[in-house]
């Protein structure tokens, strides 16, 4: 995710409209982070992809309630985050899995390395999806806008509602609590 996540165009002044050409150059510049974050929280590429679709759709239709006090970034996530809690629960869903195997094998070693050194990476992986799902949702949550997503403890703050200070806090715990459940996993 190395791409920009800033706004391009800035919203329009005028609340009660959203060209299309605008929304067009809105979507390339978030679809992506907007699928990666839902993946992280459905844990199935097609059930994300979809989701993407319907956070825009979202988007599109209720572009007057974005009041502008928010960066247009933090408005979209908040809409998939709340979207994919939303698609959790109707499925009886009450664990988040996030879906680290495509983080791992993205750092992953070329194929001239060792068969050895592939299978350490892939169990690597599994270790960290284990402790993931170990964690509270909050916990989870808060660690993946941070470390997957690249969130400043402020644009954090801002999604989820809380101070920075609270935030940092409960980083805190969560770095905490994951290289506990971590090592438990050795």
């Amino acid at each position: 995710m190395a791409e920009s996540l800033e706004s391009p165009p800035a919203p329009p002044a005028d609340r009660t409209a959203w060209p299309d050409a605008d929304f067009g150059a809105i979507y390339e510049a978030h679809s992506r982070p907007i699928y990666y974050l839902a993946l992280r929280f459905l844990s199935d590429p097609t059930r994300a992809e979809d989701a993407t679709h319907d956070v825009f759709l979202k988007a599109y239709r209720k572009f007057d309630q974005f009041r502008g006090e928010a960066n247009l970034r933090t408005w979209l996530y908040r809409i998939t985050i709340n979207h994919c809690q939303n698609l959790l629960q109707s499925w009886h869903q009450r664990t988040m899995v996030t879906n680290v195997d495509d983080a791992v094998w993205a750092s992953a070693p070329s194929s001239a390395d060792s068969p050895l050194r592939v299978l350490e990476i892939k169990e690597l992986g599994q270790r960290i999806q284990a402790t993931l799902d170990e964690m509270s949702d909050e916990y989870r949550l808060l660690l993946l806008l941070v470390a997957d997503e690249k969130m400043s403890y402020e644009e954090v703050a801002e999604l989820t509602g809380q101070t920075a200070d609270a935030v940092r806090g409960k980083l805190h715990r969560a770095r905490k609590a994951f290289a506990a459940i971590f090592k438990k996993h050795e």
